[in-house]
C-alpha cells in the first residue's frame, strides 16, 4: 500500500472516530461535558479543543501561515456542537489536503517554531501520523471522564474501524 493511501487510511479512522466520539458526548448532561476532573485539560470539551487546537496550529504550518496561538489551548473552550462542526471541518481539511498532494511531496519536511518554544522539523507524512496518535491518546482520557460520570464510551480504537468500517469501506 502506498503511503498516501495509508495517510488517508489513519486520516479516516482519526475523523471516524472523532465523529462518534463527539456523537456519544452529545447525549450526555451538559454540567459532565465542562466538570472539573483530576486531568491535564480539566474538562472533557478543554481536552477535546486541544486536540482541535493541536490540529489547526499544524494545518498553518503545512500552508505556511501564521496560525496566531500562543498556547496549545484556548482559555475557553468552545461548546460542544460548534466544537464538533470544527472539528469535523478539520478533519476533512486534512483528508482533502493529503488527497491533493503528489506520493513525492509527502517527504517534504516543514520547519516550524513550536507554541512552547523550539524550532520544529518534520515530513508531511509524520505530522499527519502525530495528529493522528495525538487525537487518540486525548480521546482516551475523553473515555476515562467518561467513565468517571459514569458512561459508556464509545469503542473507537482503531482496530473496531478496521473491522467495521475500513474492511467494508464505509467512510
Amino acid at each position: 500500500m502506498s503511503l498516501k493511501k495509508e495517510l488517508l487510511k489513519f486520516l479516516n479512522y482519526k475523523k471516524w472516530a472523532n465523529n462518534i466520539t463527539f456523537e456519544s458526548l452529545s447525549s450526555l448532561p451538559e454540567s459532565e461535558l465542562y466538570k472539573e476532573r483530576e486531568t491535564n485539560f480539566k474538562t472533557i470539551v478543554s481536552t477535546l479543543n486541544h486536540v482541535y487546537v493541536v490540529d489547526d496550529i499544524f494545518k498553518a504550518h503545512l500552508t505556511g501561515v501564521l496560525h496566531g496561538y500562543s498556547a496549545r489551548n484556548v482559555a475557553v473552550p468552545l461548546l460542544l456542537p460548534e466544537l464538533l462542526h470544527k472539528q469535523q471541518v478539520m478533519d476533512g481539511w486534512y483528508v482533502d489536503f493529503i488527497v491533493s498532494l503528489d506520493e513525492s511531496n509527502l517527504d517534504n519536511n516543514i520547519t516550524f517554531e513550536f507554541v512552547g518554544g523550539g524550532e520544529g522539523n518534520m515530513s508531511v507524512s509524520d505530522i499527519v501520523f502525530h495528529l493522528v496518535n495525538h487525537g487518540t491518546y486525548h480521546r482516551g482520557f475523553v473515555s476515562d471522564m467518561m467513565y468517571q460520570i459514569p458512561a459508556i464510551p464509545p469503542a473507537n480504537d482503531l482496530t473496531v474501524y478496521l473491522r467495521d468500517v475500513y474492511k467494508n469501506n464505509i467512510f
